[in-house]
């Protein structure tokens, strides 16, 4: 069997019964692949369900952006685009406008329609296809609209248009017309009428390549509405991922920005303010989730987002006083999103009170674990921790059972040295994901079916922290840095100026 998503719980098989990772089989549901964590698992289902705010409290690696992308998949897609349209009367000013996503696909049919039908050059009649340049008028020979000359007869597709006794001058203007068709300036639409159904209908016939486009009274009407629109940009599709990442942004990256433009809103040589509106992180997450990894770290920008859950909506407008786009504002974009957030415990009180209270009113705080019993059920979900690291890796082999035990004693072992938790294993689990990264490189590199339990020793060596690796070397951290200096670098130092001195004044004659 091969590790692959199936519909089946983490704790339905046990680790006694697995010759490989190939045999554990990968839930489907994103929450059930988060490891040792079920409180947070459970609230994060409610927050999906009810949509509330999440905190989760706890070192780097044991699963906080896991848990809010996993739980961003239970929510249901967005049914919102949000656009920047055009203000004719105050263009610094523009308005947002909100589409569902049944009316924009209804749009984008009527566009398409608008499009009119793309037919052969052979399917048009004949007059046409000659007007249009598409055929040669001697020899009926069909061709492209760029070649002037008839690839088969080598006439002039155009020449007859101005030959001919009536006209005197028909070998002049007869031969500059023929350059500047080839330059595309010839007759590239066609209006004419045809009947259909028992009427008679105004039916353009246009250039499309080497294809013409057809477009009958119907698509005119379409298309003539559609130019009756105000000028728009979408600033956030209805088709768009409902989970948003944010780590140590900017304000710009966070709440939006309007572009500059040296031409400012020019008619003919600038930018239109609303085209230059970029949206926030906050926005693109408006129905999804707003991830922000390291929340403290965001400082006194955590009163926007504040505000921003309080009211669901924030304007957008240019955050440098030098840019042309100052001056432009979009009041009341949509920004209704659920809140996850994360920080370490140490970090937990520059979290600002109000937006604390916020997440508490609306929502929960999960300190989540850092280790979990050692038992059959858990050695079951490091096993299937380690075949979803494969499954995800793709350039890796899988383990063997031997290097799946070796794995789990690490993680007791490591539940000991940094929790100081006996009988235990560590949810610590991105370092233990680069181990497992190490041992299945080396397996590859040796042809090697599977990742056996030396490999998975040897990554292990590999894998010591700098600091641990100085410790074995040297002894301690001050020796090291001792023994690696330069001359120069000693030199430099204030202990070797301090020392040097003291010597000088101890060989000074008659001192002491």
């Amino acid at each position: 069997m091969s590790s692959r998503p199936e519909t089946q719980g983490k704790k339905s098989f046990q680790i006694s019964g697995i010759t490989t990772t190939e045999d554990v089989r990968i839930p489907q549901d994103p929450l059930e692949r988060v490891i040792g964590q079920e409180e947070a698992v459970t609230l994060a289902r409610v927050a999906a369900v009810q949509r509330r705010n999440l905190l989760l409290v706890g070192p780097p690696g044991i699963g906080k952006s896991m848990i809010a992308r996993a739980m961003s998949l239970h929510l249901p897609p967005p049914t919102q685009e949000l656009r920047v349209v055009h203000n004719p009367e105050k263009p610094e000013r523009p308005t947002v406008e909100i589409k569902s996503g049944e009316d924009v696909e209804t749009e984008k049919t009527t566009k398409e329609y608008a499009g009119g039908e793309i037919i052969d050059p052979v399917e048009a009649p004949i007059t046409v296809a000659e007007r249009l340049g598409y055929r040669c008028r001697s020899c009926g020979t069909y061709s492209s609209p760029k070649e002037v000359y008839c690839p088969k007869c080598q006439k002039s597709k155009i020449l007859n248009a101005f030959s001919g006794q009536t006209n005197p001058f028909g070998d002049i203007f007869g031969n500059l017309f023929e350059m500047t068709m080839g330059q595309g300036l010839g007759s590239d639409r066609v209006t004419t009428t045809r009947k259909r159904f028992d009427k008679e209908e105004v039916v353009v016939y246009e250039r499309y390549g080497e294809n013409i486009r057809v477009l009958d009274q119907k698509a005119l009407e379409k298309k003539r509405s559609m130019e009756k629109q105000s000028p728009h940009k979408v600033i956030v599709s209805h088709r768009r991922n409902n989970f948003i990442m944010v780590a140590g942004s900017s304000e710009t990256e966070l709440l939006g920005d309007v572009r500059h433009d040296p031409y400012g809103g020019h008619a003919q040589l600038g930018t239109q303010p609303y085209e230059r509106v970029i949206p926030g992180a906050i926005h693109e997450a408006h129905e999804g989730v707003l991830y922000i990894d390291e929340l403290p770290h965001l400082g006194e920008l955590q009163r926007y987002i504040l505000t921003a859950m309080q009211d669901k909506v924030f304007p957008i407008e240019g955050h440098n006083a030098q840019s042309a786009g100052a001056a432009v504002r979009v009041d009341n974009v949509p920004c209704d999103f659920i809140l996850v957030a994360s920080c370490n415990i140490q970090d937990l009180q520059q979290i600002v009170s109000p937006l604390r209270s916020r997440i508490m009113g609306s929502g929960y705080e999960v300190l989540l674990e850092t280790t979990m019993k050692d038992t059959e059920e858990n050695r079951a979900q490091i096993a299937q921790f380690v075949a979803q690291e494969i499954h995800k890796d793709g350039k890796i082999p899988h383990a063997t059972a031997e290097a799946l035990m070796e794995l789990i004693r690490e993680a007791a072992r490591r539940a000991k040295l940094i929790d100081g938790k006996d009988d235990a294993l560590t949810l610590r689990l991105r370092e233990l994901g680069g181990v497992i990264r190490g041992a299945g490189d080396i397996a590859a590199m040796e042809g090697s079916k599977y990742i056996e339990e030396g490999h998975l020793k040897l990554a292990l060596k590999r894998a010591k922290p700098v600091e641990e690796q100085i410790r074995e070397k040297y002894g301690y951290f001050y020796k090291a840095v001792s023994d690696e200096m330069t001359a120069a670098q000693k030199h430099g130092t204030n202990e070797y100026w301090y020392e040097n001195e003291v010597s000088q004044q101890n060989n000074k004659p008659g001192y002491g």
